[in-house]
């Protein structure tokens, strides 16, 4: 057997991994999500004796610590505004919120936030514009920067693109009560504008498997889990004693995250709070969201894995944190096996005993079965139409494939070490009242060359009467042509 044969076959075992570890991630949420989802409900009924004190917070303002609400934001004039609106009509006793705009804009954002900011400091909002000379670290440093100037025991952080519903404060809050241990909580993304177009639906699917089965199944099992960025709560002290915020990986909020469980605080995941948000409607703004999460993760992963396979944590959970942390490494996974197909069947067919086809055979099916099947149990969860779902499911497989190129540069230039700066995602607002055009690359080109290279194999494996692999190319050819094509129609679209 040839090396290139077994190197193809490894990269097919590794691949499937991942796949069977989505039917795990299932039956962990299957077995506590309804317990969980009931803890956090008792909490809050505990807290407050009673139903949210929506319309008349003030009467637990003794009880209610002090929170800072953190709004980063960097050139969001179409959002902006949104936004802070939004934080400073939350349902949270005034005399115990403070609001910090951390605002790194370098364009027209700046004045229309002075002046938004100056409107509600008439009408008595405790809120402040902090700006900064320079953007060093990046989100991660206007966090940082923001965290010296906070008063609050708790901070609150809310990424441009969302809208904080009203009693996000007064729900998340009571998560913290009873429970010192508690470093942060994580809320369930919403979405703004999910039925936009095909992209925005496709994004809302995968988002919804992550929060709705990944991040119960973790929490409620006590395995390491990540902050995602924006809507969420930490508790100040936990933040300062895993180190601050830090800027050497991508994904700060991966890092912050995993280094306070480290640290020894727990989080809890509210998968019944739900802050809304505006999903990428532009293939290449999410293709730079994608290339920054991937890339971002696999440096978490190089920065922290080897301190928890050392913590104490119970085998399982490091088990868990290793696929969580590395999970975009399917992507070079694919693309190898999508580019190395032809090859592997030019030069030649091993005789392969059938008990080990078969085996092999039922694993990838477990495998490839696992990201659709986490998606539809999700959906489900959620209360959305099964039907809808499965139909977009083949589109959603051949959307996840046609990624791999963009997140394989990604994982390739963490392995390396390559340095970048973070590349914002534009949001419209729906108003569009500034055009921000997201980075542009060649990388199109590349897809559509790999799809085209996956076509070819696709019509020599049928031609061989290799029906399986060559579905499987097939889907390959689809994703890579659709993305590629896709990105290069919504490159020449913008200035």
């Amino acid at each position: 057997m040839s090396i290139l044969l077994c190197l193809y076959l490894l990269c097919a075992v590794l691949l499937t991994f991942y796949g069977i570890n989505c039917h795990v991630l299932i039956r962990l949420f299957k077995q506590r999500h309804a317990h969980t989802r009931a803890a956090v409900r008792n909490s809050v009924e505990a807290f407050y004796g009673g139903p949210l004190p929506i319309e008349n917070p003030q009467i637990f303002e003794e009880r209610l610590p002090y929170v800072t609400t953190q709004l980063p934001i960097y050139n969001e004039f179409n959002v902006a505004e949104r936004l802070i609106e939004a934080a400073a009509a939350m349902a949270y006793p005034r005399t115990r919120h403070q609001i910090q705009v951390l605002d790194d804009s370098t364009d027209d954002t700046r004045r229309l936030v002075a002046a938004k900011v100056a409107v509600l400091r008439q009408m008595g909002i405790n809120i402040v514009q902090i700006t900064r000379e320079n953007r060093d670290g990046f989100k991660a440093g206007a966090l940082k920067n923001g965290l010296t100037h906070a008063s609050g025991e708790f901070l609150a952080i809310f990424d441009a693109d969302f809208v904080p519903p009203r009693d996000f404060l007064l729900r998340a809050i009571p998560c913290f009560y009873g429970e010192p241990d508690v470093g942060f909580v994580q809320a369930r993304w919403g979405y703004l504008n999910r039925n936009q177009s095909l992209i925005t639906r496709l994004q809302s699917i995968g988002i919804d498997g992550h929060f709705m089965v990944e991040q119960s199944a973790r929490n409620s099992r006590g395995l390491l889990m990540n902050f995602n960025g924006t809507a969420g709560v930490f508790r100040k002290q936990a933040i300062l004693a895993a180190g601050n915020w830090q800027n050497d990986t991508l994904t700060e909020d991966m890092d912050l995250s995993y280094r306070i469980q480290l640290a020894g605080w727990r989080c809890r995941y509210l998968v019944d709070l739900i802050a809304p948000s505006e999903i990428p409607n532009n293939i290449n703004a999410f293709k730079n969201q994608q290339f920054r999460w991937a890339k971002g993760s696999i440096q978490t992963a190089i920065k922290l894995l080897p301190a928890v396979m050392r913590s104490n944590f119970s085998r399982f959970a490091k088990l868990q944190a290793f696929m969580h942390l590395t999970h975009y490494c399917i992507h070079p996974l694919m693309l190898f096996l999508a580019v190395m197909a032809l090859p592997v069947l030019l030069i030649g067919q091993p005789d392969v005993p059938t008990f080990l086809f078969a085996t092999f055979g039922t694993l990838l099916a477990l495998s490839c079965t696992g990201p659709s099947r986490l998606y539809l149990v999700a959906e489900n969860a959620i209360g959305n139409s099964p039907l809808k779902t499965i139909l977009l499911i083949p589109v959603m497989v051949c959307f996840g494939c046609g990624l791999a190129v963009n997140n394989t540069r990604a994982v390739l230039e963490a392995v390396f070490g390559k340095q970048s700066g973070f590349i914002r995602t534009p949001k419209s607002g729906f108003k569009s009242r500034k055009n921000y055009v997201p980075v542009k690359s060649v990388v199109y080109l590349i897809e559509m060359l790999t799809g085209f290279w996956c076509l070819a194999g696709t019509i020599v494996y049928f031609s061989s009467n290799q029906i399986l692999v060559g579905h499987f190319l097939l889907i390959y050819a689809i994703g890579y042509l659709s993305i590629g094509i896709l990105s290069w129609r919504h490159s020449i679209k913008t200035p």
